[in-house]
């Protein structure tokens, strides 16, 4: 079995669930031999970092649903960033490639790792379609980079969120693995196709990283739930329950997140005093973002200057 030194290295036998606080989550979820998903939750204000072992011959697909990652290659020389709502395939027939990855605050990742053996049975009949399946290139090396579409970026969101009875658990994640697999490879994914089964979904979807792109453009002075819900084109029931379900946060709780990371990162360019970082990021005196600042960091603005620069 070729995951089976992955696998036993790490005493997998059973969904395994590994927490700490300090240094997020990760959940490792066996669904079949050869096929498994690894869960990454870094909710800390910390860096999160984690290494495993992977052999040559496993495909390796990687999904940033909220936040930033880095994949580090080659011990440390070299270094691949992915934004949120990015992709990364990584298939090298020829060398081992260890996941080696490191988490920024406040992201998710999920990773699929399956044998070519198993993924050449999937998609026999498609080995033209996916490129590196063809008799040309199947012992090559393989990289693609590329876009987390709103039908995926909803099956991603549903594995980290999972509420059903836990004696279905291992055939919901079963399922939800193959789903995200033949998503990533539809050819003909289209938003506004009418044949599209997940249209409606798909829909509410972009009209919710809509009404995030309008809470960070509008940052100093966000609109009201109900002001952004009707501008957007959804109820408000429905804006609450789709931003918690895609970000895993309110509307309101993401955005004081998103403004202490922006304020922090304005503090850290040395090109702004504390007053002036909370004016930009909608805080009318100078007391409500010291204290909002120091609820998300647990330090002033002033005493985290001081930590980057002591010469102040």
């Amino acid at each position: 079995m070729l995951l089976g030194a992955f696998l036993s290295k790490n005493g997998i036998n059973k969904i395994l669930f590994l927490k700490n606080i300090a240094m997020g989550s990760q959940t490792v979820i066996p669904i079949e031999d050869d096929f498994i998903l690894l869960l990454f939750q870094n909710d800390s204000e910390e860096n999160f970092y984690t290494q495993r072992e992977v052999q040559s011959g496993l495909i390796q697909f990687h999904f940033v649903l909220k936040g930033k990652a880095r994949f580090i290659f080659n011990q440390g020389n070299y270094t691949l960033d992915l934004k949120e709502e990015k992709s990364l395939l990584l298939y090298n027939p020829q060398k081992e490639l260890p996941l080696n990855l490191e988490l920024e605050p406040n992201s998710w990742v999920i990773s699929v790792i399956i044998s070519i053996k198993k993924f050449h049975h999937l998609f026999s009949s498609e080995a033209n379609y996916i490129t590196f399946l063809s008799e040309d290139n199947k012992d090559k090396k393989y990289y693609k980079e590329g876009n987390i579409s709103p039908s995926m970026a909803i099956v991603l969101s549903q594995l980290f969120h999972y509420n059903l009875h836990p004696s279905i658990k291992n055939l919901y994640y079963k399922g939800k693995g193959y789903e995200l697999l033949s998503l990533y490879f539809n050819r003909t994914e289209d938003p506004n196709a009418e044949q599209c089964p997940f249209l409606i979904d798909e829909e509410n979807v972009l009209k919710i990283k809509k009404a995030k792109e309008i809470i960070i453009a509008n940052m100093s002075e966000p609109p009201g739930l109900q002001e952004l819900a009707d501008e957007i084109g959804l109820t408000l029931k429905k804006l609450k329950m789709g931003f918690k379900q895609i970000y895993g946060d309110t509307v309101y709780g993401f955005l004081f997140e998103y403004k202490m990371e922006f304020a922090r990162k304005l503090l850290d360019s040395g090109s702004y005093n504390v007053n002036e970082v909370g004016l930009k990021i909608g805080y009318s005196t100078g007391s409500h973002f010291i204290a909002a600042f120091k609820k998300k960091f647990s330090t002033t603005p002033k005493k985290y200057l001081m930590s980057i620069n002591p010469n102040m």
